[in-house]
């Protein structure tokens, strides 16, 4: 495994990163079609990650890291479809 920095894993692209997010993206499909709600499987897939995130860098770290993501969040860095 790659050694990374906390701030590194913010940026994305990288090959890493795009093999990661297709792995979780299949997970989520496989989910779906096993009949568990999108929101549900988000929310525990998020709050896995943050798990992860806590588990590695500590809860100080991860807190600071979740304080950018509301500006990210309405800057669209996550959104996937057009905004209605």
């Amino acid at each position: 495994m790659t050694q990374r920095t906390f701030a590194s894993f913010g940026e994305s692209g990288g090959e890493q990163h795009n093999a990661a997010l297709a792995f979780v993206t299949e997970a989520f499909a496989e989910a779906i079609l096993a009949g568990i709600e999108s929101d549900s499987f988000a929310y525990a897939a998020l709050s896995a990650a943050l798990r992860e995130l806590v588990a590695t860098y500590g809860e100080e770290t991860v807190a600071t890291f979740a304080q950018s993501l509301p500006e990210r969040i309405r800057a669209g860095e996550f959104t996937i479809s057009a905004r209605h």
